[in-house]
């Protein structure tokens, strides 16, 4: 039988599949161990050395769009809402969250997914504008074909350490855990993040699995049976009691979230031209697992 090589994140909904307890019919497993497990982004997308691996939703959806041979398989191993993971230097006068214009912003890299739907929620939620606003990476992006307006953060410096320091405002995909900071949603960033859950109905999606072109030409039944292993190891971890899944397999149950992102991504202007839901979609893959 063959063997299959995945990277897939600490996390519990695949803790079965990790140990072993659940088996593919299709083949063997061969787990490879990537701390943290975004390390294993960009060679993904540049050469797809795994079978199945945990990608930022957002990464996914750029390699597409420039054409890289790389497909979604629609299980969400992180989804959150974002309104947390942004600070501001608590010396920074603002007027609320649209209020961008001339500020110096901290980015893990520009096209991050936090990044992402943060920016997508500033401009098409709040009217933001970006003008006149410089943006520092702490690192590269994972899709070299990508624009990236970015400038170095000075080498040894830390988000934080700038951001506490006012080197940076404001810094996306840190939380304000101190008095040296606030919230970039502020006052109360859950509480907006709930009415943004309520407005749109679904949470914002960070890591699904990725499937390199070669798996699905020519290994379709191993996807399916991986994807029927992954909802077996689902049902068996801690779900949410009540109200919007933030994880939710399939196509289907993730179409909100991801026309969400695209239109968000399509007025960021970050891809070489609009994509659809068609486009990021593989109708194989749909009709293979049929949800």
């Amino acid at each position: 039988m063959s063997t299959f090589k995945a990277v897939l994140g600490p996390h519990e909904q695949v803790a079965r599949l990790k140990s072993g307890e659940l088996q593919l019919k299709t083949g063997t497993l061969e787990f490879e161990e990537i701390a943290p497990t975004h390390h294993a982004f960009k060679p993904m997308i540049a050469n797809q050395p795994f079978d199945f691996c945990e990608m930022a939703i957002t990464t996914l959806i750029l390699a597409k769009a420039y054409g890289r041979p790389i497909h979604m398989l629609p299980t969400v191993m992180i989804g959150r809402l974002q309104q947390p993971f942004a600070a501001v230097n608590a010396k920074v006068k603002m007027d609320g969250p649209a209020d961008l214009a001339g500020k110096t912003i901290g980015v893990r890299s520009f096209a991050q997914t936090t990044v992402t739907w943060i920016r997508g929620i500033l401009k098409c939620d709040h009217n933001a504008s970006f003008d006149g606003v410089k943006w520092v990476k702490f690192e590269d992006g994972h899709v070299p074909e990508a624009a990236d307006p970015a400038v170095q953060a000075p080498a040894g410096r830390k988000m934080k350490e700038m951001l506490v320091a006012g080197d940076i405002d404001i810094a996306i995909g840190q939380r304000s855990d101190g008095p040296e900071t606030r919230p970039l949603f502020g006052p109360d960033p859950d509480m907006m993040a709930a009415e943004w859950l309520a407005k749109h109905g679904c949470y914002t999606i960070n890591h699904i699995v990725a499937v390199p072109e070669r798996m699905v030409a020519n290994h379709l039944d191993t996807i399916v049976d991986f994807y029927t292993l992954l909802k077996k190891n689902k049902a068996s971890a801690a779900q949410t009691p009540n109200g919007i899944d933030p994880k939710p397999y399939g196509f289907v149950p993730n179409l909100s979230a991801l026309n969400l992102l695209i239109e968000y991504m399509n007025a960021l202007d970050m891809m070489p031209k609009p994509i659809t839901l068609d486009d990021l979609i593989d109708p194989r893959l749909q009709e293979a697992i049929g949800e």
